[in-house]
């Protein structure tokens, strides 16, 4: 369930409060107070048994005795008493309740109980219900505030959904005494029912709220939630808080990869995929929501080059300090910018960036200075600061600013410093919603919140090119390796099983030959040639170098002999209860220019499979290099989680040093993605260290840890992973076989080519408007799809998989009540029955995921499509005003 009825809890015509009271401080009591004072237009009634008149409202003893079912309830009652008003209001016809009641899941067993209770209660008529444990919700564009809350939230655009109520409150009284409004303020509580996935899809689609602020404690739902969260920031910016950033998730955590993930970790990963603004706080998220509520015209950043503006030149320097400190640049002004500044400031100003203007600065000063760095080539955005003095009016100055800052297409940053003199200043920026900030630092992380924003914002609509050519996995290889082991109780992968599972993914590997005893390795190592790095191979030693199980460089055959009787003494020393089953022989790998990396799999509680990169070795825990991400993965999110870290810089080349293969270490990545979609058993992965250098890559080592399946091995997925079982043949009317798959992300070159082969009224009939090339934006929409909630097939004019010959396209509500489909024939290639084929191919597909209906919008001559649709059993269906355009709708549930 998502966002069905949630119409009745945001926009609700009538509202009972049940649990309402005359006692003044009393939950119930305020609860009334805010319903019947914050201007909301329709009917309020009360519920309580003991009174018969509260607040001027006709109060009833029970819900039978309402005289109309309520759209919304709000529940304040005690705890036992609320799975039977909920059953009662369902009965009515009720279809949302808020329940502020406390004493539920949060309480252990019992509280559970009571929980599952109330839910049973409310599934038969899909009643949904925000709570228990809750604040409430606030809709001020409809003046209903069914919270106990302290203030009326002033209207606005931005939608904050929180786990806590005190934050929320902590929120509101903030953004009141400045001014900003919230279309939406939910309370979720204990998230019984509603939850963020669910918010995030119904604000989506809300034209009334601009911007989209949450705080998360925990997330229950991560396919659900990750899905909403893609679809919601393509649309608006979503900005994330999440409390708990140092608990550790990894206590018990036996490999590398293991002991550097941790819970805050992985929920980064899932913000950053998902597209969202991710900060560390409540004032980061308080310095989010006023640079959002500043930005009514949305200007984006084209870039991270800020320049400075400031009538102090200390303030400057430290300005600059912090820009570097975040990881920003500093506008480098063209030299015709400051020939132009010369003309206006004194003998005596920077001359560069920060620009120090001086401290007699007037407004006329200001508005030249600042016209000329927002005209400057160089220039991204603006940061202007003010100093008070005696001399010069800051409040004129500010008015100039703001006369500039509206006028350009370019961000502005303010910054007036100091206390009771810059009040006045700053005001004028709050008035005319230009983004004001108390202190240069604060400024400058809102001005470096916006670059991240942009940032996840393209990486969410980047179209990845075409990968080179990556081995096929041999999955009937690693399958046996992974049911040996399972077969034989073992939990982890030996030393050799583990690298014939990445060869099995096409991962190089250094060779590694299995011996039982000492004599065997001295002879073992003889026939593999010299220098050889000997290991001890043991079911219950993970970390090897430990316990002394490892030795590098052996240059004969009797070095290699004494290493393996010195290791065997030293591990039955330091490990006396671990089983010795011999011991590993590899030659000796001489890569001088090579970087040392590691790569895992770990599968979160939560997010499930998650991929880890970093700087490798034996220090790798101390020095903590490391980045996460959700796969699946494509080139260009294997890059971005490559450059996240440090050693990336390395990576590129340094000194003489070659750059390392990126795209050898971005195909072992994506292979680790395949791996976790093949294998549901690998619970845990390491490979580490991971070669790297221009050769290409090669794994010296590696660790798998791996448990009985339980599910699917996508289902584990928070994103849906492409669906290669979707693979195969569509055949036309005429018999004709054409491959055909789910649209890929690289497919976008091929779109284009489709749309270049298709005459332009075929194109009309298809988007009911001229179009030739799809824009950039649109053209990543369509082609990097969530595959859990849409899909499009690609039929392709031969096993070439060159060029398109159609694409079907449906896209579900979050409901699956309903869906639409799109469907696209190359000119060249119609007349053959491929339409026919193809939209009967979409409606087994629907039909298959449980959707209601399949619906179309058909424009009226195009009878071609009108009479496919009308032999496939659909209906037709005027639309309100657009009177050229047909609506033709397919029921898909059979005596509904």
């Amino acid at each position: 369930m998502t966002i069905r009825n949630l119409d009745k809890m945001f926009a609700p015509r009538s509202v009972a409060l049940i649990g309402a009271s005359a006692r003044p401080g009393s939950v119930g009591g305020v609860l009334l107070q805010n319903l019947t004072t914050a201007g909301f237009e329709g009917v309020v009634s009360a519920v309580n048994p003991h009174a018969s008149d509260l607040c001027g409202i006709e109060t009833v003893p029970d819900v039978a005795a309402l005289a109309n079912a309520p759209d919304l309830a709000i529940i304040a009652t005690p705890p036992q008493s609320v799975p039977g008003i909920i059953s009662d209001l369902a009965k009515r016809g009720t279809r949302a309740a808020v329940v502020i009641t406390a004493g539920f899941g949060e309480l252990g067993d019992e509280g559970k109980a009571l929980q599952a209770r109330m839910l049973e209660a409310a599934r038969p008529t899909l009643m949904r219900i925000v709570g228990p444990n809750c604040l409430g919700v606030m809709v001020p564009g409809l003046g209903l505030n069914a919270s106990f809350a302290h203030l009326n939230p002033l209207k606005g655009d931005i939608a904050f959904v929180s786990q806590s109520g005190a934050v929320v409150t902590a929120m509101l009284d903030w953004a009141t005494t400045r001014g900003i409004g919230f279309s939406h303020i939910v309370s979720l509580g204990g998230m019984s029912d509603v939850d963020f996935g669910d918010m995030l899809d119904y604000l989506a689609q809300d034209p009334k709220t601009r911007s989209i602020l949450l705080y998360v404690e925990s997330i229950y739902h991560a396919r659900k939630f990750m899905s909403a969260a893609r679809q919601a920031a393509r649309l608006k910016p979503v900005i994330v808080i999440k409390a708990g950033r140092n608990a550790a998730a990894a206590k018990a955590a036996a490999s590398h990869t293991g002991a550097l993930a941790g819970s805050d970790a992985v929920y980064q990963a899932a913000f950053r995929r998902a597209g969202m603004l991710r900060v560390n706080g409540i004032e980061e998220l308080f310095d989010a929501v006023e640079t959002l509520s500043t930005r009514p015209e949305r200007k984006l950043l084209a870039g991270n080059r800020l320049a400075i503006l400031t009538n102090g030149g200390g303030v400057g320097v430290l300005a600059t300090d912090f820009v570097i400190d975040e990881g920003g640049r500093m506008a480098e002004l063209a030299p015709e910018t400051i020939a132009r500044l010369d003309a206006v400031l004194p003998r005596t100003w920077s001359r560069a960036n920060p620009v120090d203007i001086i401290g007699d600065a007037s407004a006329e000063r200001y508005t030249a200075s600042i016209s000329e760095l927002l005209n400057d080539p160089n220039t991204d955005a603006v940061l202007v600061m003010n100093c008070p003095t005696a001399v010069v009016d800051n409040v004129a100055a500010a008015h100039a600013v703001a006369d500039a800052a509206e006028k350009s297409s370019k961000p502005v940053f303010t910054c007036w410093l100091g206390d009771k003199g810059a009040r006045a200043g700053r005001q004028v920026f709050l008035d005319r919603k230009i983004p004001t900030y108390e202190m240069p630092n604060q400024a400058i992380h809102a001005f470096m919140l916006q670059i991240r924003y942009l940032r996840n914002q393209r990486l969410l609509m980047e179209i990845p090119p075409a990968g080179p050519a990556w081995p096929d996995r041999d999955l009937a290889k690693a399958r046996a390796i992974v049911e040996t082991v399972l077969a034989e109780k073992r939990e982890w992968l030996n030393e050799a099983e583990a690298k014939a599972l990445l060869d099995a993914y096409g991962i190089p590997i250094v060779e590694t030959r299995i011996v039982s005893d000492a004599e065997e390795a001295a002879r073992v190592a003889d026939e593999i040639g010299f220098p050889v790095a000997l290991k001890i191979l043991s079911r219950d030693i993970t970390h090897k170098t430990d316990v002394g199980g490892v030795a590098l460089g052996l240059e004969s055959a009797n070095a290699a002999r004494k290493a393996a009787e010195t290791m065997l003494e030293k591990v039955t020393k330091t490990a006396p209860s671990a089983r010795v089953d011999g011991f590993t022989v590899q030659r000796m790998v001489s890569r001088p220019s090579a970087f040392e990396l590691i790569l895992g799999i770990i599968d979160d509680a939560t997010f499930g499979p998650v991929l880890l990169f970093g700087q490798g070795g034996t220090a790798v825990e101390i020095i903590r290099d490391k980045a996460m991400a959700l796969p699946p993965l494509n080139r260009v999110l294997a890059e971005d989680l490559i450059r996240r870290t440090r050693i990336s810089s390395l990576l590129e080349g340094y000194r003489g040093r070659p750059p390392a293969d990126f795209d050898a270490i971005a195909g072992t990545l994506m292979a680790l993605g395949d791996l976790a979609a093949d294998l549901p058993e690998v619970c845990e992965l390491d490979i580490n260290p991971l070669w790297a250098d221009q050769h290409g890559v090669i794994a010296l080592d590696a660790r798998v840890r791996v448990r009985p399946a339980h599910g699917q091995g996508t289902s584990r997925f928070a994103i849906m992973p492409y669906p290669s079982d979707l693979e195969g043949v569509l055949k036309a009317r005429d018999g004709r076989a054409f491959p055909m798959r789910p649209i890929k992300p690289e497919d976008s070159p091929l779109i284009d080519d489709l749309l270049d082969h298709t005459d332009p009224e075929d194109l009309r009939m298809r988007f009911l408007s001229p179009l030739r090339r799809l824009p950039r934006q649109l053209a990543a929409r369509l082609t990097q799809i969530d595959y859990d909630r849409e899909m499009a097939f690609v039929v392709f004019t031969d096993e070439s998989y060159s060029e398109i010959a159609a694409v079907g396209r449906l896209s579900e509500d979050p409901d699956r009540e309903r869906a639409e489909y799109a469907i696209l024939v190359r000119s060249d290639r119609q007349g053959v029955g491929l339409g026919y084929a193809l939209m009967s191919h979409l409606i087994a597909y629907a039909s298959a995921h449980g959707v209601g209906e399949i619906f179309g919008h058909v424009l009226r001559e195009n009878t071609q499509m009108l009479e496919l649709c009308e032999e496939l059993g659909f209906r037709r269906e005027r639309m309100e005003g657009e009177p050229g355009v047909v609506e033709v709708v397919l029921n898909l549930r059979a005596g509904t």
